[in-house]
């Protein structure tokens, strides 16, 4: 579960996107009751929240759909969601907070790789530790180094070590040729030179 300096920077990589491509479609991946969408609505995006059945359920009763607002029931960490997005022209901005994280890294992988061959132009915002977020891009062509945040080095009043600190990341899918065909292995001892192996801290923020 992140923390609210985790959900700021969140926050903040979603709206630069958005201030882009306002009608995007924004894909909250197992956000359960989640408020993004209030946090972060301009009138005009779209949000897509993708949950495991039962969790779906139990948003769609609480948090029932609206015009731009929907509750998917699929696994957040599948191949299936992805082409039940719709008005992905118009941009798409996935958030993946906590999912990467959770994920064996051979699955992370398969995921950024099914969302840049889907979402070309589009965008995705995780959580992890530098080392982990580096082992994520490596060697993946189509995925461009976007904003990266530090949150703060306190959780409720108490210093966090900095080898326990996530930062969140944003990255970019190329929109051309260089998207990840979605049945392609991900590929191994990637060297980390050009963008695709780029480590994502080479281009860090902070957040205020």
């Amino acid at each position: 579960m992140t923390g609210y300096g985790l959900t700021e920077c969140v926050d903040a990589a979603v709206r630069a996107y958005l201030a882009e491509r306002p009608e995007a479609t924004v894909v909250a991946l197992d956000e359960g009751l989640g408020t993004g969408f209030w946090r972060l609505d301009n009138g005009r995006l779209r949000w897509l929240s993708v949950l495991p059945e039962e969790a779906a359920a139990v948003r769609r009763m609480l948090l029932p759909d609206t015009a731009r607002r929907h509750t998917l029931a699929r696994e957040p960490a599948g191949r299936e969601w992805p082409g039940a997005v719709p008005g992905t022209a118009r941009g798409v901005v996935v958030i993946a907070a906590g999912v990467l994280r959770r994920l064996p890294l051979p699955a992370g992988r398969a995921l950024l790789a099914v969302c840049a061959a889907r979402f070309p132009g589009g965008a995705l915002v995780f959580d992890a530790l530098p080392r982990r977020a580096a082992a994520l891009v490596a060697g993946r062509p189509g995925l461009v180094p976007g904003h990266v945040c530090r949150p703060s080095a306190r959780r409720r009043g108490l210093p966090v070590p900095r080898a326990l600190r996530p930062r969140v990341y944003e990255v970019r899918f190329a929109a051309g040729p260089a998207a990840v065909p979605e049945g392609e292995r991900p590929r191994r001892g990637g060297s980390g030179a050009g963008d695709g192996g780029r480590n994502p801290a080479a281009r860090r923020t902070h957040c205020r």
